[in-house]
């Protein structure tokens, strides 16, 4: 363990973070991460998450630091406003190779999927999201209408909603999402809560059309992918460097 104190000797409150988790956990990081501001990203995440090492093994092997990163480059406005807490909150791309589901599937599929898989769906989103139900119901007029999966963010004091979408992002799906936020936000968060936040989680994504279906958007809601396999690391560290250099 001296061999990590000695390299952050002169960053005192950085060489007290690393004695907040074991030796194991040290050892994987600094041999699996390559700069000095992904390694703070996975201690502190560590802490903040209480890792177990196999968990640690699989948010590096997903790229949890480089899809949180371009995550908080894709953070609208609105959202900002709403949420000044929000940074490494959301993903640009979500990863849920441990549901194993062949090809093709659809909405319902993987739905009941994470539904089954729900401590691995946590691991992925943050143990600050704590699940409320699947197809959850909100009636507006005399029409019911079903929520695909319905969170509450603890730190964020927040309504979560996560739609699903097995094709490709189309500036329509916004709408529906929307809608359902005005539904929660009108009848089922509580005065003391703030705004509630839509996730679109579609199969692709072309980010042009994302950037312009949200240009005008007044609701905070963020569009990501999701992906049935682990993600390529150098391709995500290519796309976050272009990212920085183009800001």
């Amino acid at each position: 363990m001296k061999q990590f104190y000695e390299a952050y000797k002169d960053f005192p409150k950085f060489s007290t973070l690393l004695r907040e988790i074991s030796w194991s956990h040290n050892l994987e990081i600094f041999s699996r991460c390559k700069t000095e501001e992904e390694r703070e990203f996975y201690i502190r995440l560590s802490i903040q998450e209480s890792y177990s090492i196999r968990e640690l093994e699989r948010q590096i092997n997903s790229a949890v630091f480089e899809r949180t990163m371009i995550g908080n480059t894709k953070l609208s406005t609105t959202l900002r406003e709403i949420a000044p807490d929000i940074t490494n909150t959301f993903k640009d791309s979500y990863v849920f190779e441990f549901l194993n589901l062949p090809e093709p599937n659809n909405e319902k599929d993987i739905q009941k999927g994470l539904i089954k898989q729900m401590k691995n769906f946590i691991l992925e989103l943050g143990k600050n999201f704590l699940f409320i139900g699947e197809e959850y119901k909100v009636q507006v007029g005399n029409s019911d209408f079903y929520l695909d999966l319905l969170f509450y963010h603890r730190e964020l004091q927040c309504l979560v909603v996560f739609e699903l979408k097995s094709e490709k992002f189309k500036p329509e799906h916004l709408g529906q999402l929307n809608f359902y936020l005005e539904a929660l936000d009108r009848d089922i968060k509580k005065p003391h809560e703030n705004p509630s936040i839509g996730v679109l989680l579609c199969k692709e994504k072309d980010n042009e059309v994302v950037e312009y279906a949200l240009s005008h958007s007044l609701s905070p809601t963020m569009v990501s992918k999701y992906q049935m396999q682990l993600p390529d690391k150098r391709l995500l560290k290519q796309k976050l460097h272009e990212l920085f250099e183009n800001n």
